[in-house]
């Protein structure tokens, strides 16, 4: 029998703590369950496996990080926008590392709220992008490249790969200005 008061939705809050304090790899079902004082069948009363909840943890990362990024966007343009969004990227992903490298996983196209999650993000982008003049193809190219470039930046701070004693902020803020030149010349006439 399942513990009084706990559901999916406490089980899967539980697993992303646990997976922003551990590693997402480090998460194991009999680790959750001894946590949660349960027995590890317990659990699959609320989860359909490791993998499951896994897939339940990216999607809650993936919605929290497309409410931090529409609030960071909320009322500015081109610049501030990108700026913002950056920022707010960068502060969640290092936050709720858990979480945020669940998110990162391709959504199961069968599951329809990890789709919406995980298009969210992916919107955010794109109303920002909207703003240098970049639609259809061109800011799916973009929002690849800017995704790419944060989520690299955010992997290597996270992994300790800024060794130099240089302001890793800094860096930061020339990444994402660089990302800016870059996005405004994409949209400039030759």
């Amino acid at each position: 029998m399942a513990r009084r008061g706990l559901d999916a939705a406490a089980v899967v809050a539980a697993g992303a703590a646990q997976a922003d304090a551990e590693g997402l790899d480090r998460v194991t079902l009999a680790g959750l369950a001894s946590e949660l004082g349960i027995r590890t069948p317990s659990l699959y009363s609320h989860v359909n496996g490791l993998d499951d909840l896994r897939r339940r943890i990216g999607t809650q990362g993936a919605r929290e990080l497309s409410q931090k990024l529409g609030e960071a966007a909320a009322g500015r343009a081109r610049h501030e926008a990108l700026n913002a969004v950056a920022h707010a990227y960068r502060e969640y992903a290092t936050a709720h590392p858990g979480r945020y490298a669940a998110a990162q996983r391709r959504p199961d196209p069968d599951d329809a709220g990890a789709v919406a999650a995980a298009t969210a993000v992916v919107d955010v982008v794109r109303a920002v992008l909207r703003g240098y003049g970049l639609e259809g193809d061109a800011a799916i190219h973009a929002i690849r490249g800017v995704r790419a470039a944060l989520h690299g930046f955010v992997a290597l701070e996270a992994g300790g790969g800024f060794g130099i004693p240089l302001s890793v902020d800094e860096s930061f803020a020339q990444l994402v200005a660089t990302l800016d030149r870059g996005l405004t010349n994409a949209t400039e006439p030759s």
